[in-house]
């Protein structure tokens, strides 16, 4: 089901299409959109400009319109949650799914961060301006 703020129709359908257990990948303008995702994946670019739209933005509008359930982000080269991870994980405190469950939060490095979201299951990838390295997240839907 689609609630919140957006208005963004290529966006609104892909989120439609989604259902419980598919992955959404939040790319920051470093990555490999054409090549980081399956095929079948919907792409939707917001990437107008160096800093337009920024990941945080994204995450903030993606998680009031569906359900998120869990969060892969890409690690540091030094296995840590980068700049934008942290604050993504500050403003999503709050959010809750099913039953009033919390975002369960995970980290993987780089390559495995890639063979993730090149999984059958990743239906969308969203191209922001963010140009703070490692600020990418796989979003899994869960239940309202």
């Amino acid at each position: 089901m689609i609630n919140g703020p957006l208005l963004h129709p290529p966006l609104l359908h892909a989120l439609a299409a989604a259902g419980h257990g598919a992955k959404i990948l939040v790319a920051d303008a470093l990555y490999p959109h054409s090549t980081g995702a399956p095929a079948t994946a919907s792409r939707v670019y917001l990437n107008l400009c160096e800093g337009m739209v920024p990941a945080q933005a994204v995450m903030d509008a993606v998680s009031q319109s569906v359900a998120v359930e869990a969060i892969t982000f890409m690690a540091t080269a030094e296995g840590k949650a980068s700049e934008t991870v942290v604050d993504c994980q500050q403003r999503l405190a709050g959010h809750r799914h099913g039953n009033g469950q919390t975002v369960a939060w995970s980290g993987l490095e780089r390559w495995a961060f890639y063979d993730a979201c090149r999984a059958p299951d990743v239906c969308l990838l969203i191209a922001t301006g963010e140009r703070r390295p490692y600020s990418n997240f796989l979003l899994t839907i869960g239940v309202p």
